[in-house]
């Protein structure tokens, strides 16, 4: 478990290493992440902690076996009892989808021995998605919100979220067992570049492109859609390819000039054990102002 090095406010935000969050925004707004472990051929180790990214995306490159599992509903509780340590009257605890993983259930199961007022929030998304909603949460709570205010904020933000993206291969979601209804697109892996998106918190197929190229720059029309005019938040995040998540922000940068700059950012090892190196994924969420501090 890492913790922020300030003490949460009256509503303290915890969430899972999923969320892809960086140190500076876990410590700048006092957020408490709890890891999901990565096992790479028997070896177990917590994700972002003692296994990274890159591990990962080398072990997958050789085929080696990769598995990933939740946290103890313990690691929760202790994250719980921590924040009222530190002062907190109440937590939001948000986590990837629980249609992808058994998280937000550890979450909820650890809520129940809190000593102190926990909600649990199945976010149905993954990456950056999550981490947006998370810092919107954060964000109000050290601003004074209450915990319906922090929760409704995460919530709306959640709510306007979309995660698109591409894998170059459809076999390590296969072997994870998460390709669910993308199954339809395996027949013809060989002669397409499949696009993906996470809808009610499962990953389902979206379109089918022929060339890489092609699915790069359809991810990036796709996100400009689904931004229209609102402010929006945008995120890019890849395994093992940078080129072509740079690609795209700078396409991302192009069609949407008044958005604020574009977050690159490789994929975590868990998320990454499961889509494998070479995906390139782009996260648009709602822009959600603070909301006034709740009175006494």
């Amino acid at each position: 478990m890492t913790a922020a090095g300030t003490a949460p406010g009256r509503v303290a935000v915890v969430t899972d290493s999923t969320a892809h969050l960086t140190a500076q925004e876990v410590e700048g707004l006092g957020v408490v992440v709890v890891p999901l472990e990565v096992v790479i051929s028997g070896r177990t180790g917590l994700d972002g902690v003692q296994v990274q990214a890159d591990e990962v995306a080398r072990a997958l490159s050789a085929w080696e076996p990769v598995t990933t599992s939740r946290p103890a509903p313990a690691r929760f509780l202790a994250a719980y009892d921590r924040a009222q340590a530190q002062g907190a009257e109440a937590v939001l605890s948000v986590h990837l989808s629980g249609a992808l993983s058994g998280t937000v259930e550890a979450a909820r199961l650890a809520a129940r021995e809190a000593r102190l007022p926990v909600t649990v929030l199945d976010s149905q998304q993954i990456g950056l998605a999550l981490g947006f909603a998370v810092l919107a949460a954060a964000g109000a709570a050290a601003a004074g919100a209450g915990l319906g205010q922090v929760t409704s904020l995460a919530q709306a933000t959640l709510a306007g979220s979309s995660t698109d993206f591409y894998v170059d291969t459809l076999e390590h979601l296969r072997r994870g067992g998460r390709v669910g209804a993308t199954s339809a697109f395996v027949g013809g892996v060989l002669a397409v570049k499949p696009l993906l998106t996470i809808r009610e918190g499962r990953i389902e197929p979206l379109e089918k492109v022929r060339t890489a190229g092609r699915a790069l720059a359809r991810l990036a029309d796709i996100a400009a859609e689904r931004a229209g005019d609102r402010p929006v938040r945008l995120g890019v995040q890849h395994l093992d390819a940078e080129d072509k998540a740079q690609q795209v922000a700078a396409l991302l940068a192009q069609r949407l000039p008044a958005a604020p700059p574009v977050l690159v950012r490789q994929m975590g090892a868990v998320i990454g054990a499961h889509v494998g190196p070479g995906v390139v994924a782009v996260v648009v969420a709602p822009h959600t102002p603070v909301p006034p501090a709740e009175g006494p």
